[in-house]
C-alpha cells in the first residue's frame, strides 16, 4: 500500500509541477498590476518604483525563478492589494470553502446511497420512476441558472432566505443546495445502475434463498460490491466541488476561495491566484489519493 501511495504521489508531484509552469506565465497575460494601483497620471518614476516593490520588474524568467524559490521555502510571497502573505489570504477562504464542500458532499453521499440503493430494488415502480425523474433534471441543470432562479424564487419573491454573503445557518442554505444538485443527481444514477448489477449476482440470490431481510442484503452484502464506481464518482463530484463552487461563491458572495480567484483575477493580485491554485489543485490530489487508497479497501484485488 505504501509502494501505491508514493506512486500517486509523485505523479500528483510532476502534474503540480507542470500546474505551477502553466499558471505562472498565464495570470501574467491579465495586464500590468500598475494600471490598477497607480493614479492614471502616474509617473513612469513610480510605475517602476511599484513593479520594483512587487517584483515586476525582471525579465519574466526571473520572475520565475525566483517564484519557484520561494515556493520550495514554502513562501508564496505577499498580496498585492492585501499587503498580507497570499498564502494567509487564500487559506481564510479555502476554509469557507472546505466547509462548504464538506456539508455538500456528506448530504449527496448519504441521500444518493440510499435513494439509489432503493430505487434499484424497487427498479421499475413509481418510486424509482420519480427518484430517476428529479436526477436526471438536477444533472443536466448548469448550477448558475439553478443559483439565479433559486435567489429569484426564495430570496427576492418569497423572501425567506438571504441573497448572499454570511452569517447565521439561514446564509448556507442556499449555496449547499445549488451545489447538491447536481452531484446528487450523477450520484443516484451511478448508484442505481451499480447496484441492480450487484442485486442480480448469485451470492445474493443465495442469501435470499437462505431467509435473508432485504434491508441486510441491500446494505450489507450488496453494497460494498457496487462500491467502486460510486467512490469514482463521489471523488470526480467532490473534486467538481471545489472548482464549481467558483461560479457559486461569486453569485452568492460566498467567502470562499472561489470568489478570492475571481477577485485575484480581476485585481491582478499575481501571487493570491497562484497560491489559490495551488491550495486547490493540492487539496484534490489529495482527495485522488484518498480514493485511490480507498479503492485498495473495497477491494484488495487492485493491490496486485
Amino acid at each position: 500500500m505504501l509502494r501505491f501511495a508514493r506512486k500517486r504521489m509523485l505523479a500528483s508531484l510532476v502534474s503540480l509541477v507542470g500546474l505551477v509552469i502553466l499558471v505562472f506565465f498565464l495570470v501574467r497575460l491579465t495586464g500590468d498590476p500598475t494600471d490598477l494601483y497607480l493614479p492614471i497620471d502616474a509617473t513612469d518614476a513610480m510605475r517602476e518604483q511599484f513593479r520594483a516593490n512587487n517584483g515586476l520588474n525582471d525579465p519574466l524568467i526571473v520572475q520565475f525563478g525566483r517564484y519557484v524559490w520561494d515556493l520550495l521555502h514554502l513562501d508564496f510571497g505577499d498580496s498585492i492589494r492585501r499587503a498580507r502573505p497570499a498564502i494567509d489570504v487564500v487559506l481564510e477562504a479555502f476554509v469557507w470553502t472546505l466547509q462548504l464542500a464538506v456539508i455538500t458532499m456528506s448530504l449527496v453521499a448519504v441521500l444518493a446511497v440510499v435513494l439509489g440503493s432503493l430505487c434499484a430494488f424497487w427498479a421499475g415502480r413509481l418510486f424509482d420512476r420519480a427518484v430517476t425523474f428529479v436526477s436526471l433534471i438536477g444533472a443536466s441543470a448548469p448550477d448558475f441558472w439553478i443559483a439565479i432562479v433559486a435567489i429569484v424564487l426564495f430570496s427576492i419573491h418569497l423572501g425567506w432566505l438571504p441573497t448572499s454573503g454570511t452569517g447565521g445557518w439561514q446564509f448556507w442554505i442556499l449555496p449547499v443546495s445549488v451545489l447538491f444538485i447536481r452531484p446528487f443527481g450523477l450520484i443516484v444514477q451511478v448508484v442505481r445502475g451499480s447496484m441492480i448489477g450487484a442485486l442480480s449476482s448469485p451470492y445474493v440470490k443465495t442469501a435470499r434463498a437462505k431467509g435473508v431481510k432485504n434491508r441486510p442484503i441491500i446494505f450489507v452484502h450488496t453494497l460494498r460490491n457496487a462500491m467502486l464506481p460510486v467512490v469514482t464518482v463521489m471523488g470526480d463530484q467532490a473534486a467538481a466541488l471545489l472548482n464549481g463552487a467558483v461560479v457559486v461563491e461569486t453569485i452568492f458572495g460566498f467567502p470562499g476561495v472561489g470568489k478570492l480567484m475571481i477577485d485575484a483575477i480581476l485585481q491582478r493580485d499575481f501571487n493570491v491566484i497562484l497560491a489559490a491554485i495551488m491550495v486547490t489543485a493540492f487539496a484534490i490530489f489529495l482527495m485522488n489519493l484518498l480514493i485511490d487508497l480507498a479503492y485498495l479497501l473495497l477491494d484488495p484485488r487492485i493491490r496486485a
